[in-house]
């Protein structure tokens, strides 16, 4: 179950990184122009904030297992990724119908096992 839990952890930290980097480093009026048509539109300062919590959950996926400090914060992150996933369905199901929810929906589900996993079945202590 460790490994498992830690090749899933691996996966949606790379995910979540890259996304919020990429948040964060382009510009707003680029990321809207890739955005398919009929999306919901966010302000600059809003998707900044949504990639810097990506960014820093990603890091809480793996940072506190790794170096063996602060190893609570590891479901903590995977807990609040749960909840930027489930906005996520939201808007996409909203702008783009059911089959769009899909992608967001598996990994924020991934990020409910990880949060359940190292909280009660393999805690990293």
């Amino acid at each position: 179950m460790n490994i498992l839990l830690w090749i899933i952890q691996i996966l949606l930290a790379l995910l979540f990184i890259f996304a919020g980097g990429m948040k964060i480093v382009v510009p707003n009026d680029l990321l809207m122009a890739q955005a398919p048509p009929g999306s919901t539109h966010f302000p600059a300062l809003f998707m900044k904030f949504i990639g810097v919590v990506e960014l820093l959950g990603g890091l809480g996926l793996i940072l506190p297992g790794i170096f063996r400090r602060r190893q609570e914060l590891t479901p903590l992150a995977a807990a609040g990724l749960v909840i930027v996933m489930i906005g996520a369905v939201v808007i996409s199901v909203k702008d783009h119908g059911i089959m769009a929810g899909v992608t967001p929906l598996i990994v924020g589900l991934l990020c409910a096992f990880v949060a359940y996993g190292r909280w009660k079945l393999r805690p990293l202590r």
